[in-house]
């Protein structure tokens, strides 16, 4: 199946995939940006995760952040994007797992940003619809 082949999506779902990858954008903005200046209270909220509060650190992984999402923003590079925020997403939960923190509310956070992330991706690009069909 090629991607001509690829069932259309009514316009309905496509806006709602782009208001999930609008929030996926948003929200990851916001993480990285705060994560750049860096601001005491993200570098002191990485303690009780086992990281050292290291501004150099919260820089690194804000800049990841934000490039990921800037190539998941972007369509021609969204499906690259996407598997970077997945992979970003996989070290928030391995951290939080780590830590033993609450399983619905923060270990599984990440997984929940990950459906909306690929779910909006799925919705708006007839590529990601034609590598997963759900139905023919």
């Amino acid at each position: 199946m090629n991607i001509s082949e690829a069932a259309p999506v009514s316009s309905g779902a496509l806006w709602t995939g782009r208001v999930f990858s609008g929030l996926i954008v948003l929200f990851m903005i916001f993480d990285g940006a705060i994560k750049l200046p860096p601001l005491d209270v993200v570098t002191q909220s990485m303690v009780p995760l086992g990281w050292p509060a290291d501004p150099n650190l919260a820089r690194m992984l804000g800049a990841i952040g934000l490039v990921s999402t800037a190539l998941y923003a972007w369509p021609r590079t969204s499906v690259l994007g996407a598997i970077l925020l997945t992979a970003y997403m996989g070290g928030a939960i391995a951290t939080n797992v780590r830590v033993d923190n609450p399983l619905f509310s923060h270990t599984l956070f990440g997984v929940y940003l990950g459906i909306i992330l690929w779910g909006g991706l799925y919705l708006r690009d007839p590529r990601v619809r034609t590598l997963i069909p759900f139905s023919r």
